[in-house]
């Protein structure tokens, strides 16, 4: 896969997690994925539960810088800044955050593992 192949597939990615879809959302993440944030490290359940929920919803997200795409064999990393509005127990939160997602390639297609995200602000 290209490196534009991979950021096209984040961006469906992104688009997936606008649709507040949890089983669409988790198509793109390994079973093991989590995600690290400020607040600590949440699994892959946990996030789909909150999702699925209504818990957590997204109404916006886009890639706002140039990705820094790096493969390295079955694993690439992308990088980029990433503006989103999500709304959580019902309060609206905006961010601009950089975010690297670790990606694999298992059985032909690529999944995510690890997701970092860091405020830009």
């Amino acid at each position: 896969m290209q490196e534009a192949d991979l950021v096209a597939l984040s961006k469906e990615w992104a688009a997936a997690i606008v649709s507040n879809d949890a089983a669409l959302i988790s198509s793109y993440m390994a079973d093991e994925w989590v995600i690290v944030s400020e607040s600590g490290v949440s699994p892959k359940d946990q996030f789909l539960a909150m999702v699925a929920s209504g818990a957590l919803t997204h109404s916006a997200m886009q890639m706002v810088s140039e990705p820094r795409v790096q493969v390295y064999g079955d694993t690439a990393t992308i990088t980029a800044r990433v503006t989103n509005t999500a709304h959580h127990q019902g309060q609206q939160f905006d961010a601009d955050e950089w975010t690297t997602d670790v990606f694999v390639r298992r059985d032909g297609r690529w999944v995510c593992v690890l997701s970092h995200i860091t405020s830009a602000q």
